[in-house]
């Protein structure tokens, strides 16, 4: 497993490092050639707390080009606009968008078919491995000591997603703080109850 750092600016809030794994390589690789891009555009799409704005904030910070986050919830004239701008500039696009069970609908056709031509990028549900990676990043995040161990036991045993990775930390942390207790194996099998409940069977 490795890991990317952002290039923020002094102060910038937020996670300081990205978790590279079998969800967003292939995106990852794809966002650091965007003159092979179609139009040098392309669209990112993907879960929610899957990294998606952490990558385009990544993507332009380090000079790849423009990133609009949150491209589908912006008015689509407005977005054909920024879309014709970057092509007039030569300067390289990315559109960052949640998942849309048949696709992101446009309804501006011009904007619908730049956006198809467009190279289409998504991350994907983590493995294992990349489970565990983030599950400790998050802990670091709230100095919360979750080593190796944990992120292993908690990753084999949680729903396989970015999201509950960070809620199955925000948990441990919780009941650390209630029983004012170490995060150990009793509140980690605690925290996976509370969100699985205590009969699923991969708790056993």
């Amino acid at each position: 497993m490795s890991q990317i750092a952002l290039p923020l600016k002094v102060g910038a809030s937020g996670p300081s490092r990205i978790v590279l794994g079998n969800a967003n390589t292939a995106a990852v690789e794809a966002l650091a050639t965007p003159q092979a891009w179609p139009f040098r555009t392309a669209v990112l799409a993907g879960p929610p707390r899957s990294g998606k704005s952490l990558l385009a904030r990544w993507f332009a910070e380090s000079g790849g080009g423009e990133a609009i986050d949150d491209a589908d919830r912006m008015d689509e004239t407005e977005l054909f606009h920024r879309w014709n701008r970057a092509q007039e500039a030569a300067l390289p696009l990315l559109l960052v968008t949640g998942l849309h069970e048949g696709g992101w609908t446009i309804a501006l056709a011009d904007l619908a078919s730049r956006i198809k031509a467009a190279l289409q990028l998504e991350i994907g549900v983590p493995d294992d491995a990349m489970m565990a990676e983030l599950i400790v990043l998050h802990g670091e995040a709230r100095a919360l000591p979750l080593g190796p161990d944990a992120g292993t036991y908690l990753a084999a045993r949680s729903e396989r997603s970015h999201l509950a990775a960070e809620q199955v930390v925000e948990a441990i942390d919780r009941l650390s703080l209630e029983r004012k207790a170490p995060p150990g194996p009793a509140i980690w099998r605690e925290a996976l109850e509370q969100l699985l409940g205590p009969d699923e069977p991969r708790l056993i």
